[in-house]
């Protein structure tokens, strides 16, 4: 890598790492970079969850820190996503790269028509254990197998099962989110190093960015404006990267 890819890469994993903290979309901007560098697909796919990885580490050690957290709910809704990432995972790494590209494409313009979205207001409450319903453990697994197939969008899905289906407010969607993003994406990474198609040397660089901004953003309050500054700023990126995309 010369010195501007690594300061590209570092600076884009923190607005991605601010973004996967706080909402959803932080990998549409790091897995295309990862392939405009030149990495094969999968390759980028796998090399990816490293930065996710440590984003998340950093983000379940600040939310606890801080007294956030429920590990009980976390832990039971880990096992199916976990199990769930070890499938998607698998999928991924031998997938055609073609076929890869068109998956990736149609996620980011998927999570990007739900994030214009209005997200109604709910009558929300803390979660416990006794509103676990089978169903959602079976809404987990398949989270966690498009997780471990592709990262991109994944945040949306979780606002999808955890704001809707068990209507909690945001703030304990993002703090549930990284507890259950880190187990599967550390599951998924092992599954891609396995295969060679991680790269760490681009990854850990790229996960510098990410920690920091995870970090900045566990301390961040922000505002329903600044939410909708975060994500309009976002999807300008997703839409340039979209096109780059689709003419690459």
């Amino acid at each position: 890598m010369t010195l501007l890819e690594m300061l590209a890469l570092m600076a884009l994993g923190g607005i991605a790492g601010f973004i996967n903290v706080l909402s959803a979309g932080g990998s549409m901007l790091t897995l295309p970079l990862l392939m405009f560098l030149g990495l094969p697909p999968q390759v980028a796919n796998g090399t990816n969850r490293v930065a996710i990885t440590l984003q998340s580490i950093t983000a379940v050690g600040s939310f606890s820190r801080m007294g956030h957290g429920n590990l009980l709910v976390s832990l039971r809704l880990a096992v199916p996503a976990v199990l769930g990432s070890l499938l998607g995972a698998w999928v991924a790494t031998w997938v055609p790269d073609a076929v890869f590209q068109v998956v990736l494409v149609s996620a980011m313009i998927g999570a990007s028509v739900f994030m214009l979205l209005p997200q109604p207001a709910l009558d929300t409450r803390p979660l416990t254990t006794d509103r676990l319903s089978p169903a959602i453990y079976v809404a987990m697994f398949f989270v966690g197998m498009y997780g471990g197939f592709i990262q991109v969008g994944v945040g949306v899905l979780f606002i999808v099962v955890l704001y809707h289906m068990l209507k909690i407010d945001l703030r304990q969607v993002n703090v549930l989110k990284v507890s259950i993003v880190l187990p599967f994406t550390f599951a998924a990474l092992v599954v891609f190093a396995i295969n060679d198609q991680v790269r760490w040397g681009v990854g850990l660089t790229l996960a510098l960015g990410n920690v920091t901004g995870a970090f900045i953003a566990t301390r961040v309050n922000m505002s329903k404006q600044g939410a909708r500054w975060v994500k309009a700023i976002t999807l300008v990126m997703v839409a340039a990267i979209l096109v780059r995309l689709i003419l690459y």
